[in-house]
């Protein structure tokens, strides 16, 4: 009997992981290193669009995140006793923390050996021990520090908005005040503090699209009727507020999420196991369990990737194929940056995250 036989998994939820995941990557291959250049010679349109679009993914993160968070949240017991509080947000630390130290280590390794060949921003200065030690408190964006890899700053983001969701649902007495809270508070993110750079390393900055997953959760999956259906009328009072918005200046990422949330509400507590019972199939289609396999190792893949970046552009200048500035090579090592992410993700996955797992308090 396979994993999928046994145990429930959203198709939706784990496409847009694997997406998100894939794009967010893409995006970063389209952005560093002479390879980027070279290959956007060939491929000028794919190239472009990626670099100019594929960071919109994060919206997918931000409110798929936010949703997850209130599925887990919202079933935890004696969330009101602080002690409870600060377990959950230190055990979400903790799952965060292994997988996500062991990739900076790696990452710091490569960007060592790029330092030899490769003379360019995206690698950046040595690593110091004051900013090493900030990235593991997921403290570097608020104390000014260089990120050493790219994406990371993600994660200490989902730490805090996953805190603050636990501080908030703590901290109400109902969950009607919860909705009322959050529907605020995405209001003020998506329309004024999400426009303002100077606040992008705090969650305020990203509290809008997180709160949307929230709220898409409590609009069909809470058990209490009426929390759905107020959950809703704040939804379509945001979505309101997102399209007036709209007419002053369009916001193309508040759009994005509120879709996202959408699609949520709409399909997201949509399973494999009850479909293909549902057709009467014994076994997962292979695309399914692709994308199962993918969406497991999908956090990790985010991790590791930049180090496959820097180690692709230390073997084309290394090797002097940049300069012939051969966009066709490049393109080879782009797709060996891909593949060999995702393969460093499945041991990641199975040598790091499986096994921390069990590290709770």
């Amino acid at each position: 009997m396979t994993s999928l036989q046994t145990k429930n998994h959203f198709l939706l939820i784990d496409f847009l992981k694997v997406f998100a995941a894939l794009l967010i990557i893409l995006h970063h291959l389209s952005s560093y290193g002479q390879i980027a250049e070279d290959v956007r010679t060939v491929l000028p349109g794919l190239m472009t669009w990626l670099f100019e679009y594929g960071r919109y993914a994060v919206q997918i993160f931000l409110v798929m995140g936010g949703y997850l968070a209130a599925q887990s949240l919202t079933r935890t017991s004696n969330l009101k006793n602080l002690q409870t509080v600060l377990r959950v947000i230190f055990n979400r630390y903790l799952r965060l923390f292994a997988p996500y130290v062991v990739a900076l280590i790696i990452t710091i390794t490569c960007a060592w050996i790029a330092r030899f060949w490769v003379q360019d921003e995206f690698v950046g200065e040595s690593e110091t021990l004051s900013q090493f030690l900030a990235h593991l408190f997921f403290l570097q964006g608020i104390l000014g520090l260089d990120s050493i890899s790219a994406g990371v700053w993600y994660v200490a983001i989902d730490w805090q908005l996953y805190a603050i969701l636990a501080i908030i649902l703590g901290m109400f007495p109902t969950f009607r005040s919860v909705v009322w809270f959050l529907a605020v508070l995405c209001v003020l993110s998506l329309l004024y503090f999400n426009r303002n750079a100077g606040y992008e390393n705090y969650f305020i900055y990203f509290i809008g699209s997180y709160g949307l997953g929230v709220l898409a959760q409590l609009c069909k999956n809470y058990p209490d009727r009426l929390i759905n259906r107020f959950a809703r009328v704040v939804m379509g009072a945001i979505g309101m507020a997102i399209i007036v918005a709209s007419f002053q200046e369009f916001w193309l990422r508040n759009i994005m999420a509120y879709v996202v949330a959408l699609v949520l509400i709409l399909w997201g507590d949509w399973t494999y196991i009850d479909q293909w019972r549902d057709q009467k199939y014994l076994r997962p289609h292979k695309f399914v369990n692709a994308i199962l396999w993918s969406s497991r190792r999908s956090y990790c893949a985010f991790l590791i990737h930049f180090a496959f970046i820097l180690l692709a552009n230390t073997l084309y200048i290394g090797w002097g194929m940049s300069r012939q500035h051969d966009g066709v090579m490049a393109i080879v090592l782009m797709c060996f940056s891909l593949v060999a992410s995702w393969q460093a993700a499945n041991y990641l996955y199975r040598w790091v995250e499986v096994p921390a797992r069990r590290i709770k308090f």
